[in-house]
């Protein structure tokens, strides 16, 4: 039986909530439904980015000491009002929508430690959307030994098959951080991050001019990446692991970055993260022919023509211009988790997170 699904995401980027519909029975999707977004305010954004900072010294997944507890009260609203927003423009009666994916905002991912803490309080979002929320997608296959991430795979796999190319297609989900999925027929499904995303880049623009992000990569076409130093990034032992693997945001933060002007700082770590994504392709099991492109990256042209240099001869191209969204990928790929965590379907895999075998997974908070 087909749902009425919305998913929401929150991305390690902390530019805002993403919200998307979809109708789907958890297996296929039959078809995609509008989408909007809820930008978070430069006093939120700011709370979140404490939030990041003292998130580390957690030992608890359910511990919010401090402006934690803020924070998550903060996410909270932010995700209501996104959902009221939404449904209001587009005339949704909350009847109408049987589950909404409720990802929530990631603080903290230690897979190795067995802890991944997502604040948000998805009780208190169910009241006050009036309609069943399903949460903590990633607790069950952490627990179980798995890396936690990447859960969009198998969305991608769903999409891809309604494609019907030919030969391996690779999904890249550009975000705070970058990962793949790797798609050959139906059998093979692999997917890892590969390095940072708009993380790095973000954080050096915020840092340097005050800006949230290099939009449409403006910033870095003016400038010129420092192969010296990408040379020396690029040998980082994340990226020669093979997947599954996975990152928190902050991964990658300790690198010693140089006294770059505001235009080369971006076109480096733009390179660097094109750069992280095409040292994944020789740990395939095939070069993929084709690569699909989504998340915020995928609206930076200086990031879309590098990882075009980085990659050929395989074709690149947007996820908009295969009448997907790139901006509402992950949102509906929760919508997509919320009913396969309904009726118990995988959400990941041994390939995709490392889990011991397929894993459901999710939570249902009710109004």
């Amino acid at each position: 039986m087909m749902m009425t699904a919305i998913g929401l995401m929150s991305g390690t980027s902390l530019d805002g909530v993403d919200v998307a519909l979809i109708k789907t029975d958890g297996r296929q999707v039959s078809a995609l439904g509008p989408s909007g977004y809820r930008a978070y305010t430069e006093t939120e954004r700011g709370l979140l980015r404490q939030a990041l900072a003292e998130a580390p010294h957690l030992d608890r997944r359910d511990a919010r000491p401090g402006i934690l507890a803020e924070a998550e009260r903060v996410v909270t609203i932010a995700h209501a009002e996104a959902v009221a927003a939404f449904m209001a423009h587009h005339r949704i009666a909350a009847g109408a929508v049987d589950i909404v994916g409720f990802h929530g905002q990631t603080v903290l991912h230690r897979p190795a430690a067995k802890l991944t803490v997502q604040i948000g309080d998805a009780l208190a979002l169910a009241k006050a959307i009036r309609i069943p929320v399903m949460h903590d997608f990633r607790a069950a296959d952490v627990a179980a030994g798995g890396q936690g991430a990447p859960f969009v795979p198998v969305y991608h796999r769903a999409l891809a098959r309604s494609l019907g190319r030919e030969g391996p297609i690779m999904v890249v989900n550009i975000g705070g951080v970058s990962n793949i999925t790797y798609i050959d027929g139906d059998q093979t499904l692999i997917a890892c991050d590969t390095g940072p995303g708009n993380a790095l880049l973000d954080d050096f623009v915020f840092r340097t001019i005050g800006k949230p992000f290099d939009c449409e990569g403006r910033l870095a076409a003016q400038g010129a990446a420092d192969s010296g130093w990408l040379a020396e990034a690029l040998q980082h032992p994340f990226l020669v692991q093979p997947p599954p693997k996975s990152l928190d945001r902050n991964d990658f933060a300790s690198l010693p970055l140089r006294d770059w002007s505001a235009a080369d700082g971006a076109a480096t770590l733009t390179a660097f993260t094109a750069g992280a994504i095409a040292r994944i392709v020789p740990l395939l099991p095939k070069p993929p022919q084709s690569f699909v492109v989504t998340g915020g990256g995928a609206r930076n042209l200086t990031m879309m023509r590098m990882l075009r240099e980085r990659l050929a001869p395989a074709q690149v191209e947007s996820a908009d211009a295969l009448g997907w969204s790139a901006d509402a990928m992950e949102a509906q790929a929760f919508g997509f988790l919320a009913a396969r965590g309904l009726k118990g379907l995988p959400l990941s895999y041994p390939a995709t997170t490392g889990v011991a075998f397929p894993m459901t997974g999710g939570l249902l908070a009710r109004p």
